[in-house]
């Protein structure tokens, strides 16, 4: 994904670069950023520029689309870039497309940030305002007054910049007076309906994210009696395995109870067969003696 952010100074067009940095993994090309820190470091190129800077003035092309070239060959810039402040003019854009060309890229697109110039007024001089407060120093082209030199350039410039690329169907804009929150998303909404980001990539429609949690819901609810015929089968062949349990045991109880009886049943008969035996032999006993008698009564 290959971008420009096209903006006044003030309108959030770093804010939002950085939104889009940490979101898709793109590196932010800030112009501005990499001409300060030339500034800082005393390079040739910095204090050259320091002075052009400090008067509201800009940086000339050649110097810009140099650092843009050497930049973009870099590791981390080949998923994609942001152009935060560059292109300017149309000779800069049309500088860069033809960079763009000998290096095979495409750009996406070009989100303008449009905003109201008298807020922007208001928001540079309470932002002066803080920073003297905490005893720091305002940056040279952050005042109210060469924010109001910028802002007029900004204004010859620009409207011939947004019809060169409104002619070639990239220019999308953003109302930029809208919360953080809601620049961020219509940025992604428009990207995502461009083709230049994946729909995974983006956040789900406010449709979709309803519709994946009714699916969501209704399948939990599903679930619930499947789940509590389940439980109650379970209870049930809890219960029955229990009562089986005790069912064996009742059957070897009894079987044990059985077996003692049983055995006394059996040597009872044991004894009265012994008895009547024993009658039997006396029955005899008596009837032979009787005979001895009379047979010794008659000799």
């Amino acid at each position: 994904m290959r971008l420009i952010l096209l903006g006044p100074p003030g309108s959030g067009k770093g804010t939002q670069a950085q939104r889009l940095v940490h979101r898709h993994g793109i590196v932010q090309l800030s112009t501005g950023e990499m001409l300060r820190a030339a500034v800082a470091a005393g390079t040739p190129v910095g204090l050259q520029a320091k002075e052009i800077m400090a008067n509201g003035g800009l940086v000339p092309d050649e110097v810009v689309v140099g650092i843009i070239a050497d930049r973009i060959e870099e590791p981390d810039a080949k998923k994609g870039f942001i152009l935060d402040g560059f292109p300017r003019t149309v000779p800069q854009a049309e500088a860069l497309d033809e960079l763009l060309r000998k290096k095979h890229l495409k750009l996406d697109a070009v989100v303008e940030l449009r905003v109201n110039e008298s807020a922007l007024l208001a928001r540079v001089e309470k932002r002066a305002e803080e920073t003297r407060a905490r005893g720091e120093e305002v940056r040279l082209d952050d005042t109210p007054e060469v924010l109001t030199k910028r802002l007029a350039q900004y204004r010859s410039m620009t409207e011939p910049l947004i019809h060169y690329y409104s002619e070639r169907r990239k220019l999308l804009t953003v109302d930029g007076m809208m919360t953080i929150e809601h620049v961020t998303r219509e940025i992604n909404r428009i990207l995502t309906a461009l083709g230049a980001l994946e729909p995974k990539e983006h956040e789900e429609p406010k449709s979709a994210s309803r519709a994946a949690k009714k699916a969501r819901t209704a399948k939990k609810t599903a679930k619930k009696p499947a789940k509590k015929a389940a439980e109650s089968a379970k209870k049930a062949a809890k219960t029955a395995g229990k009562a089986t349990k005790a069912a064996s045991k009742a059957k070897g109880a009894k079987k044990a109870a059985k077996k003692p009886a049983k055995k006394a049943a059996k040597k009872s008969a044991r004894r009265a067969i012994g008895a009547a035996n024993a009658r039997q032999g006396a029955k005899a006993a008596k009837k032979a003696a009787k005979k001895l008698t009379k047979k010794r009564a008659k000799r």
